[in-house]
């Protein structure tokens, strides 16, 4: 006969389910090969079936029988909440998504960045390599995927998504996660039946050189998976004391359990155990580290106690020998007095004082006639903790919020009390419930301040402690605006409020991030010595300021732009080209002047440039026109690298000039925020100013539809001025940064500072564009950053970009071209106008048009000439001939004359012969005395002496009745 295995030998399975919807129950020997003796198959239940939480599948009678004390179920479900390492059918990979074969050596520098189990929880990488924890399930029907969560630094992109069989994954919206506020946050997906492949996928980018914060996950609980054929045994240090449970509760404190326990056991009273703990540990002696001071409130004789107290948990004995004694409370001091805009009541309470008084923390007073309250609060005596702000600690192990009190009053401070542990961070919050700022402000959309928070701190620390300043808008979670490491002296820190909105300002302190038992370090302290926030809405005054007044007495608002006049209380307008200074709106010194290059808007609230610009050179003016330049454009500096390989950019947007000063140019954070709704987007984290940049990867290399831009920040919030000077405003824009500039024509550089004032950056960061001008590029032309410095920053404080544009040119005027003069070419000459060499203008004034005019040719001159020479050399012969017979006949004369004056006086003159001599004229005139011309009598008298310089003597005849003129 076959042996019949005895039941323990085997177990039932069911088979894979067919067509139909059926199975067999089969029974499986749990040693290999026994096949004989085993139960005949028969038919199971439907496929679908399956048992409620708390209960399982008795495979026997395969009917639901509820969990034994002790163990729980999910019913059809499976729950990940032991992290110690990765649980079964997990897998943990990091690649680097930009990686191609050749570079294996990156992707080993990723071989170390997953997803890491600590205990409770499992933790993400945080470097730029993409972590992803995966985990495959077959489901029966379909069901749900729920975990906890914390994602407190949208420094990290965390999405969680599903794959299905076809490899789909679940709707695109809801696998981008969001950041958390408070502690854990649940997060469920619907399944649907077959297999899922879930994964949990982190990318960080540390850009700013700061670690981010990790993303934390814990129980994981899955549903709709099949039967549950057995129930699990409670974790160490949880139970469950009846039968049934869908989960076991933890231990209380000093309590402690084994695995599968139905109840906890009290820990000894020298031992103690926190929460859900699997032991209990001996209790350390006390330190002065396990107790802090404290006041109790105002009695009605204004004094106050100073209490000890041990801080909670209370974890040490004050049994052992070597251990301190909690020093007596009860002694009496003093009440701080109340603060600016308090006064104190019959019982040494602190009340607000009433609306249109002030006071300096006793009583009350009237602001006087022209004057209005200054509402704000000012924190600077810490007696109680103020109505609206309240102090929590959060645990650095399990991130839970402890009910206990994270800071304490001390005075004239407040400080950070005893945490359970070192590494817990002190919480401390403040809300403001929205912000009255004054009327001038509200008027105008650009000049963003509406109001600023200032506080005086000091850290002292041993250890490696870090204080956070964190800003939350309407309710949205808190991002930390700047981190403080180390010990720092007592020192103020200024942040100025953009938005007229519900703000939470929150200051978290944590000693080391590291987690050991007991308190080490509960000496390393922040104090916070004083908070100050203007413009609040229900805030309180510390003084009065003078306000304008109208003809009434009562106060009003000055028109946007004025100045109001101290002893008047008149409003005066603020003369041009200068900007108020909107909170301190007093006397003519309130009114700022502009910087070169720029002019005030209409209301007087801000300098901008109207994308003109006009500078003397050389004794002529350029003039400059940028209004073609876009009102905001974007540009990407070349690609920068992580160590770990991955690929991002640093995405610049402009916006330049113009637009009355209207900042155009936007920087996202679309991180935790792929889909932001248009009514949400005015509080998305995006920047709007002059200039801005963020932090861009390519869709190509995550692998995701959208480019993932995150971590805005704005280096330009106002125009400090415009010029061709190097510096302005301790802002240097060194030339060596680019290429040489044009020769004969300087950049045009724009100066501007931002609002963000941070630890490296004192004054704010800065931004230098130069303007180049480039005819041959048009349009919006190149923008570029220097090239020794790629991220457009060498110091991380001043920015340098070079803009070559042709529209950075400036216009033409006449002085850019020059004529050029044709020959003459048949009657007609032209004039062409050319620009100069190299052309460096634009627009302006147009090149004239060709000039043509009527010339007369050089062949016509030449005939002119010709004619005019041959007319001259026939005058000169003709001239010659008869200055040569004159002469001729002169000489006659002469020598006759001569022949004459040699004969002796007595003698007669010898007879005249009657032949024509040679050289003598028939026509020799004859002059007549007597009838003489007027013609003649000049020529007589010219002749009087001939050109030999002899006398010419009329001789007598012997008749007397002529003169011969010889």
């Amino acid at each position: 006969s076959v042996p019949v295995l005895h039941a323990s030998e085997y177990h039932y399975e069911y088979t894979a389910c067919d067509s139909l919807g059926s199975r067999w129950r089969v029974a499986v020997p749990h040693t290999p090969g026994l096949c004989t003796g085993l139960p005949d198959p028969i038919k199971g239940t439907e496929c679908s079936f399956s048992c409620k939480a708390g209960q399982f599948l008795d495979m026997k009678d395969q009917s639901c029988k509820p969990c034994a004390e002790g163990r729980y179920s999910l019913g059809t479900g499976i729950r990940f909440d032991e992290w110690d390492e990765l649980p079964h059918g997990f897998a943990s990979i990091a690649t680097n998504l930009e990686i191609d074969n050749s570079f294996s050596e990156s992707l080993e520098n990723c071989t170390t960045s997953t997803w890491v189990p600590l205990g409770d929880y499992v933790a993400s990488n945080t470097d730029e390599c993409t972590a992803t924890l995966m985990y495959a399930v077959n489901l029966k029907q379909s069901g749900t995927v729920s975990f906890e969560y914390i994602y407190p630094d949208s420094s990290i992109i965390f999405e969680f998504f599903v794959q299905n069989d076809q490899c789909q994954p679940t709707v695109e919206e809801s696998r981008w996660m969001r950041t958390t506020e408070k502690g854990w946050e649940l997060h469920s997906v619907e399944l649907s039946r077959g297999n899922n492949v879930l994964y949990w996928r982190t990318t960080a980018f540390s850009v700013w050189s700061k670690v981010p914060k990790p993303v934390l996950v814990r129980n994981i609980g899955i549903t709709g998976v099949a039967y549950t054929s057995e129930c699990f045994p409670c974790k160490a240090g949880t139970y469950a004391a009846t039968s049934g449970s869908s989960f076991c509760k933890l231990c209380p404190a000093n309590s402690y359990s084994s695995k599968g326990a139905t109840s906890c056991q009290q820990c000894a009273p020298d031992a103690y155990s926190d929460q859900g703990s699997s032991s209990c540990k001996p209790r350390p002696p006390c330190t002065d580290k396990d107790y802090f001071s404290t006041h109790t409130a105002c009695d009605a004789s204004g004094e106050t106690q100073l209490m000890f107290k041990w801080a909670e948990p209370k974890t040490c004995s004050e049994d052992l020998p070597t251990a301190v004694q909690l020093p007596p409370s009860g002694v009496k001091t003093k009440c701080p007095p109340c603060n600016p805009g308090f006064f104190k009541t019959n019982s040494s309470a602190c009340e607000p004082c009433p609306s249109g008084s002030y006071s300096n923390g006793s009583g009350c007073i009237s602001c006087a006639a022209g004057t209005e309250p200054v509402l704000g609060f000012e924190y600077k005596w810490w007696n109680t903790l103020p109505a609206n702000m309240e102090t929590t600690v959060l645990s650095g192990i399990n991130f839970e919020y402890k009910g206990i009190a994270g800071w304490e009053v001390a005075g004239d401070y407040i400080y950070t009390a005893a945490g359970a542990s070192d590494n817990d961070f002190m919480i401390l919050t403040m809300v403001v419930p929205g912000f009255r700022p004054p009327q001038s402000v509200m008027e105008d959309v650009e000049n963003k301040e509406v109001a600023r928070i200032t506080f005086v701190f000091e850290t002292a620390c041993s250890v490696n402690c870090e204080l956070y300043f964190m800003v939350g808008v309407n309710s949205r979670p808190n991002t930390p605006v700047e981190t403080w490491k180390g010990s720092k002296g007592k020192q103020s820190y200024t942040y100025i409020i953009e938005k007229n909105a519900t703000m939470s300002f929150t200051w978290a302190f944590q000693r080391t991030a590291y987690h050991e038992a007991g308190r080490k370090y509960t000496n390393d302290i922040v104090k916070l010595y004083s908070i100050n926030v203007t413009n609040v809405m229900d805030g309180v005054a510390s003084y009065c300021r003078l306000c304008a007044l109208e003809s009434s007495g009562s106060c009003t608002s000055c028109p946007s732009g004025n100045y109001i006049d101290r002893a008047s209380g008149a409003c005066h307008p603020c003369t041009p080209s200068t900007y108020l200074k909107a909170h301190q709106p007093y006397g003519s010194q309130a009114c700022i002047p502009c910087g070169p290059g720029t002019k005030s808007n209409k209301i007087h609230s801000l300098c901008y440039n109207d994308c003109r610009f006009s500078l003397d050179k050389d004794g002529r003016t350029l003039e400059y026109d940028f209004s073609a330049l876009p009102n905001s454009t974007s540009f990407a500096g070349g690609p920068s690298f992580t160590s770990k390989g991955l690929k991002y950019f640093h995405h610049f947007s402009i916006s330049l000039c113009g637009n009355h000063g209207r900042k155009m140019a936007t920087c996202t954070d679309n991180v935790t925020d792929m889909r932001v709704s248009d009514g949400e987007a005015e509080f998305s984290k995006s920047v709007t100013s002059y200039v801005c940049q963020s932090i861009i990867v390519p869709s190509d290399v995550m692998g995701y539809k959208t480019i993932v831009s995150s971590q805005p920040v704005s280096l330009a919030d106002r125009v400090v001025g415009v010029t061709t000077d190097t510096a302005l405003d301790n802002i240097t824009s060194l030339p060596e940064h680019f290429s040489p500039e044009n020769v004969g024509l300087t950049d045009v550089i724009f100066f501007y500072r931002s609002n963000d004032v941070t630890q490296s950056c004192s004054s704010g960061r800065a931004t230098a564009i130069r303007l180049r001008c480039d005819p041959l590029k048009t349009g919006s032309g190149a923008l570029s950053v220097p090239s020794k410095c790629p991220d457009g920053t060498c110091d991380g404080c001043t920015f340098h970009f070079l803009w070559e544009t042709s529209a950075a040119c400036p216009l033409c005027s006449a002085y850019d071209y020059h004529a050029i003069v044709s020959a003459c070419l048949g009657g007609i000459q032209r004039t062409t106008y050319v620009w100069r060499e190299p052309k460096l203008c634009t627009g302006g004034v147009p090149l004239p048009e060709q000039k043509v005019s009527i010339c007369k040719t050089m062949d016509f001159w030449l005939k002119v000439g010709i004619s005019a020479g041959t007319c001259a050399a026939v005058l000169l012969t003709v001239m010659t001939c008869y200055f040569w017979k004159k002469n001729q006949k002169l000489e006659y004369k002469y020598s006759k004359l001569v022949m004459n004056s040699t004969a002796k006086d007595s003698e007669l003159p010898a007879a005249d012969s009657c032949a024509i001599m040679e050289g003598e004229d028939v026509e020799d005139d004859l002059i007549f005395t007597s009838k003489k011309s007027l013609f003649g009598k000049i020529k007589s008298f010219t002749s009087k002496r001939t050109s030999d310089g002899f006398d010419s003597v009329p001789l007598k005849t012997s008749s007397g009745s002529t003169d011969m003129d010889l």
